[in-house]
């Protein structure tokens, strides 16, 4: 496994910068250009694959769509990751790539051969991607009602692996730590399927209680507010355990947690979502569900190359399972 000291020679930082940037410390100030090639270095690190040769010689164009603007990637690597993935596996067909951030026009995928969207659109949004290209792949959003072919992680079973992992473990009283989303023409509110998950499962087993659950959205700065603020109003009530809807919320919620001098794991317990590359490098380390987002971005490619070749007469759904991660956070 790559170490700090190994992001930090390809990053050309000190050991020290890397680890609080990948920590999120608020009272460190770097360049978003650094933070850029740190976060870029621990993917590189942590993914690094054996590629096949690139081909001289092209054999078409994709678009790649990106819900987020640059900057709001950098701050989730998650779909970062999943880019990263859909580029390495065009790259190795042969394809050259067409790539649109949030508030980029759209119009430069309009003579590509397909597009792959990565996030969440409304129906609005999709209709206007349609009118430009009809070859479409949709990565982490369940689009089959809009009659496209789609990539998503298997959210239910994993959340509900790490709730029986914290019941087994003797930690029955659970909070939530959830985030709140919306397509970007704010025209639909996406309710967060961990948290339908978690409150369904945890109701029928007569252990939810919506005291213990705190929302906010998907970074480490809601994360930290969240945990604050349940340490101040549930004070001796604080569940033994906390799931976080994503890592950066759990990154978070560690230095509240550490702040107040609450023991981890041994007085609370976290478990968070997604497994980016900084999870294993916070202190303590972070357990968290690993959703192979690299592979959703390979399997994308290789539905678009489908629909390319063949049409897509028949939409379909690719659901990739997850897998919990256990570290130092609650082992």
């Amino acid at each position: 496994m790559a170490t700090i000291k190994d992001i930090a020679e390809m990053a050309k930082v000190s050991s020290a910068t890397v680890s609080r940037v990948l920590n999120y410390d608020k009272t460190l100030s770097v360049s978003d250009e650094t933070r850029q090639r740190i976060f870029k270095a621990a993917e590189k690190l942590n993914y690094l694959t054996k590629h096949k040769q690139k081909k001289n010689n092209s054999i078409g164009q994709v678009g790649i769509i990106q819900w987020y603007t640059e900057q709001e990637e950098l701050n989730d690597l998650y779909y970062y990751s999943i880019r990263t993935g859909i580029e390495e596996r065009l790259h190795d067909l042969g394809y050259t790539i067409r790539r649109v951030f949030h508030n980029d026009s759209l119009a430069s995928v309009k003579n590509a051969d397909g597009v792959i969207a990565i996030g969440k659109y409304s129906q609005a949004e999709i209709k206007k991607i349609e009118q430009l290209n009809s070859n479409l792949v949709f990565v982490d959003y369940n689009t089959l009602n809009m009659n496209h072919s789609c990539v998503v992680p298997d959210i239910e079973d994993s959340v509900i692996d790490a709730l029986n992992h914290f019941i087994e473990s003797g930690r029955s009283k659970i909070g939530l730590l959830a985030g709140e989303e919306s397509t970007n023409d704010n025209q639909e509110s996406i309710i967060d399927p961990r948290f339908i998950t978690f409150k369904n499962y945890l109701s029928d087993l007569s252990l939810y209680h919506p005291k213990y659950v705190y929302v906010g959205n998907f970074t480490a700065k809601s994360g930290y507010q969240m945990m604050k603020q349940a340490i101040a109003e549930l004070k001796d009530d604080l569940p033994q355990a906390f799931f976080a809807a994503n890592d950066s919320i759990g990154i978070g919620a560690l230095r509240a947690l550490q702040e107040a001098n609450i023991k981890i794991p041994e007085e609370v317990g976290i478990i968070s979502f997604n497994d980016t590359s900084i999870a294993k490098y916070v202190y303590p380390s972070l357990s968290s569900v690993r959703v192979y987002t690299k592979q959703m971005g390979v399997e994308a490619v290789n539905r678009l190359k489908a629909i390319i070749e063949n049409g897509d007469e028949y939409p379909q759904m690719v659901t990739l399972k997850a897998k919990l991660i256990l570290r130092d956070s609650c082992k």
